[in-house]
């Protein structure tokens, strides 16, 4: 397997009454230009009809902060708890998709699926990306650039969540001429 993973918090349904947060590690993204993500879910998990049934859902980054609430969310079922008032989350509206956004997320990646694959235990939901919310204050006011490593991002590993180390370089970094402080 390739580890780690992000371990996203990803919300469905299109109604308070129907809202759901599933944690997944099979996150991931497939395309640029357009971008694309996916998900993967197995069948018999509460958010995957959801998420066949409406077609949307917003991949929500996690944090260091947010790990306890990202384990919870992971392990107990939507079919028995509400876990946007268990785990004392704030559900706001997306943009574009029905799904809400959790608020306490630095990310928020709204999704409309665009291809189910049959995979075996799980299924790929692959998805256009619609829109995107991202905090302001972790946004470079020179570059444009969403800066995640500032709000102490999540990953997980066999079994075990970790937060992101120290950075060892940029895009490039190998081929460019040494200079002091190149990392």
């Amino acid at each position: 397997m390739i580890y780690p993973l992000p371990a996203a918090m990803v919300t469905c349904g299109d109604a308070p009454d129907n809202w759901n947060i599933i944690t997944i590690g099979w996150v991931g993204t497939l395309c640029s230009e357009p971008p694309m993500c996916y998900i993967s879910i197995r069948p018999e998990r509460h958010s995957h009809a959801l998420v066949e049934r409406t077609g949307e859902f917003v991949i929500n980054i996690t944090t260091t902060d947010l790990a306890r609430a990202t384990d919870w969310c992971g392990v107990k079922s939507g079919r028995d708890y509400n876990k946007f008032k268990e785990m004392h989350l704030t559900p706001e509206p997306a943009q574009l998709v029905k799904a809400p956004l959790i608020k306490e997320s630095p990310l928020n990646i709204e999704c409309r699926v665009c291809e189910v694959k049959h995979l075996g235990s799980h299924d790929m939901f692959m998805a256009n990306v619609v829109a995107i919310d991202a905090e302001e204050n972790l946004i470079d006011k020179k570059t444009g650039q969403f800066q995640l490593n500032h709000a102490g991002p999540l990953a997980y590993s066999h079994g075990k969540y970790y937060s992101l180390g120290e950075k060892l370089g940029g895009f490039g970094f190998s081929v460019k001429k040494a200079h002091k402080g190149n990392k």
